[in-house]
C-alpha cells in the first residue's frame, strides 16, 4: 500500500514541476533525479502574502529558501534606510549560508509579490546529507563554489574603491548582479 502512496506522489504534476525546478538550483548541481527527489521529501513550502517579511536582518539563519513562485526582494537596512540588495525570482535561492552555521542574517529577505517557497530548514539538510554522503559532497562543493564566486566579486569591488576611503573593503555586499550578490 504505502508503494501506491509513493507512486502517486512521485508522479504528481505539481511534485514533478518542483522537482524539475530543484534541477535547475545550482546549489543542487551534479544531483540525480533521484537524489533531488529525497532532497524534495525535506523541503517545506510555504506562501507569503506582498509585504510580508521572510526573515529580519540579525535573526539566526535557520533555512535556505527558494522562491517556486513570485518575487522576494533582499534589503539591507542602513544609515536609518532600506535599500534593495537584490531581487529573486522562481528558481533563485537564498539563505544558504544557515546550511552552514546559525550566524545572524546580513539582510532582510520581503516578498514583493503573492510567492511560494521552498524552505530547507539546516536540521532537515543536517538529516539528509548524515546518511548521503554523496548528497553532501555534491552540495557543500556548489555551496564552496558559490562562496568562493562571492568572494571574487566582492574582492573585485573592494579593488575598485579608492584606497583613500578607510574601511570602504566593508561595503562589500551591494552587487545588482544575481550571479555576484552573496546569498543569504
Amino acid at each position: 500500500m504505502a508503494s501506491l502512496h509513493w507512486r502517486d506522489w512521485a508522479t504528481d504534476p505539481e511534485q514533478l514541476r518542483r522537482l524539475d525546478l530543484l534541477g535547475k538550483v545550482p546549489l543542487f548541481a551534479g544531483l540525480s533525479r533521484r537524489q533531488l527527489g529525497k532532497l524534495l521529501v525535506k523541503l517545506f513550502e510555504k506562501e507569503y502574502a506582498p509585504g510580508e517579511t521572510i526573515f529580519l536582518e540579525g535573526e539566526p539563519g535557520k533555512a535556505l529558501f527558494i522562491v517556486l513562485d513570485g518575487m522576494v526582494s533582499i534589503v539591507h537596512s542602513g544609515h536609518g534606510a532600506e535599500e534593495r540588495v537584490t531581487s529573486s525570482a522562481r528558481g533563485a535561492y537564498f539563505g544558504e549560508l544557515a546550511l552552514i552555521d546559525d550566524l545572524p542574517r546580513s539582510a532582510s529577505a520581503r516578498a514583493d509579490e503573492h510567492s511560494a517557497l521552498l524552505i530547507l530548514y539546516k536540521s532537515h539538510f543536517d538529516d539528509l546529507i548524515e546518511g548521503h554522503s554523496t548528497i553532501a559532497i555534491r552540495v557543500m562543493g556548489n555551496l564552496l563554489k558559490a562562496l568562493a564566486g562571492y568572494v571574487r566579486a566582492a574582492h573585485a569591488r573592494s579593488a575598485a574603491l579608492p584606497a583613500a576611503l578607510p574601511g570602504t573593503g566593508a561595503v562589500l555586499e551591494q552587487s545588482e548582479k544575481p550571479s555576484e550578490r552573496p546569498q543569504r
